[in-house]
């Protein structure tokens, strides 16, 4: 199909005001579950994929394949690929369940358990940190964007000497703008130079951190362990999806928070409901713009009834599955007491987010956290002065400042 053909739809996707869902892909989305679509970036036009049952079937099916991406120009957001081509978010199994297995021992259930001591402290220093000095503070400078970058340093163990320098090339590579895009394959590279030198010490002499837990990994029976080069790959990538998704979600559930006075106040009298309320946040909030990383359909198949021939690429919306009226009714409310149900704010199939209970593990430390250390917490500024990311693929505030 040409992209001068009238069913193909443009769809820049760079909505940015603050927390309201994009009303095209809304729109799209009404217009029925699969549609024909055009991305600023890339070769071709895509498939787009937006009801909850269609995207399950996609990110469930082996007949839609991320790996095939590789070395072509696919649709996309970003005018530099954010995904290295060997990311474990580019494979397919075999092998990524080989790389998925070694990753997913380093986030089980226990493990994070173990972990959030660690996080409750670091929130705890940061809190204290903005407490000491003083209102007015800036949300997002003192929590929403060092807590999950310090934790997932902490848990790798990176020198905190390097930090600051990791967390800008993280910035560099997520930005939209055409003109980044020497600068966002470099930022790549540095990151992935840098891991490159960390693996191989920490697999000679390991110790009790995350990336000696991955290096030291054991691998199931007739398998090889990961080598250097992807254990190199997969920490850069938890390095981007930390940064990425924990800083946008804590400073957007503070703003829908904060926003809705009566709501919190309901929350910190019951602070037992949060968890239950926490994924009704995420499934409510657009913590991004338009669309991730596609797949290619190997062969001919049909989703939701409309025919994909075998090369075309598909993309899926998890933002529009979480307001699917079939599976959320009243979708576009937010409703803190609505009985949870499983959404797609991580992902969903085979390239599920791993490090998910670790988020959850940072959004309840500090969200929890914030409401009981500052009850009287609200926005030291009208909600209409606040200034939104519009550079990059994210949805959050570049500040946050709050009083108390």
């Amino acid at each position: 199909m040409s992209s001068h053909d009238p069913a193909v739809l443009d769809c820049p996707f760079d909505f940015a005001d603050a927390l309201e869902y994009d009303p095209a892909l809304d729109a799209l989305a009404r217009r029925g579950p699969v549609s024909r679509i055009r991305l600023p970036y890339g070769e071709a036009e895509a498939w787009l994929v937006t009801s909850f049952a269609g995207v399950r079937q996609v990110t469930c099916d082996p007949r839609f394949s991320r790996a095939a991406i590789v070395g072509r120009d696919y649709p996309r957001m970003t005018p530099e690929p954010i995904v290295s081509p060997e990311s474990i978010n580019v494979t397919d199994p075999p092998h990524s369940t080989r790389l998925r297995h070694v990753a997913a021992q380093a986030f089980t259930r226990e493990r994070v358990a173990a972990m959030r001591p660690a996080v409750d402290r670091v929130v705890a220093g940061l809190l204290t940190a903005m407490d000491e000095a003083g209102p007015p503070a800036d949300l997002v400078t003192h929590l929403s964007v060092p807590l999950p970058h310090l934790t997932i340093c902490e848990l790798l163990a990176v020198p905190e000497a390097d930090r600051d320098q990791l967390r800008a090339h993280t910035m560099r590579l997520l930005a939209t703008s055409p003109d980044a895009r020497q600068d966002a394959a470099d930022a790549k590279a540095c990151l992935r130079a840098y891991f490159a030198e960390l693996v191989p010490a920490r697999r000679s002499s390991p110790g009790e951190d995350l990336l000696s837990t991955l290096a030291t990994a054991p691998v199931p029976e007739g398998e090889e362990p990961l080598s250097d080069d992807e254990l190199a790959v997969l920490a850069v990538t938890l390095i981007l999806s930390g940064n990425d998704t924990a800083t946008c979600q804590i400073s957007d559930i503070a703003y829908l928070l904060l926003t809705r006075p009566e709501q919190t106040a309901a929350l910190a009298r019951d602070p037992e409901r949060f968890p239950g309320a926490l994924e009704e946040l995420l499934r409510f909030i657009p913590f991004r713009k338009g669309v991730g990383i596609p797949r290619i359909a190997l062969e001919d198949a049909e989703i939701e009834g409309v025919q994909i021939r075998a090369g075309d690429y598909v993309h899926v919306s998890y933002l529009a599955a979480n307001r699917d009226p079939d599976v959320f009714p009243d979708p576009h409310k937010l409703d803190l007491e609505r009985p949870v149900r499983p959404h797609m704010t991580f992902g969903w199939g085979g390239h599920h987010c791993l490090a998910a209970p670790l988020a959850r593990a940072e959004l309840d430390s500090a969200v929890s956290g914030l409401l009981t250390r500052f009850p009287k917490l609200r926005l030291d500024v009208p909600a209409e002065d606040i200034e939104w990311d519009n550079g990059t693929i994210r949805r959050f505030p570049l500040s946050l400042p709050v009083t108390w």
